[in-house]
């Protein structure tokens, strides 16, 4: 009965994990959440930090678009609005700021990395 138990607690646990990573709106997730929301094929990581730190590490498959740079905004757009982003930036700040910038410019759903790469970092 205990092993049945466990099996439906696991599975309840995975499907509203996987639930929320598809829903619309912003959300700001910790560290684990954000690991596997971004193990889903159809996706988005933007790092929004400068070059010079992206070059310093990053998140395997992330793309660089830095928050200070003209030409944010323009890059964002270039994005399909519908795919999940995923963002993050050293501890927070920047990726909290950029996800209401992406918001306002129509992406369906986005997910801030809640104390940034190092948060990342630590939890590796």
């Amino acid at each position: 009965m205990k092993k049945y138990i466990v099996l439906i607690l696991a599975i309840l646990s995975v499907t509203f994990l996987f639930g929320q990573a598809g829903e619309k709106g912003t959300h700001t997730v910790e560290v684990d959440q954000f690991k596997e929301y971004s193990k889903l094929k159809k996706k988005e990581i933007i790092d929004v930090r400068t070059p010079n730190e992206f070059d310093q590490g990053h998140i395997e498959g992330a793309k660089n678009i830095d928050y200070f740079s003209k030409s944010f905004k323009s890059e964002l757009e270039k994005l399909d609005k519908s795919v999940p982003l995923y963002v993050y930036c050293r501890s927070g700040g920047r990726s909290a700021k950029a996800m209401q910038i992406m918001k306002e410019i129509g992406f369906v759903s986005v997910y801030n990395l809640q104390g940034g790469f190092l948060a990342w970092s630590q939890k590796k």
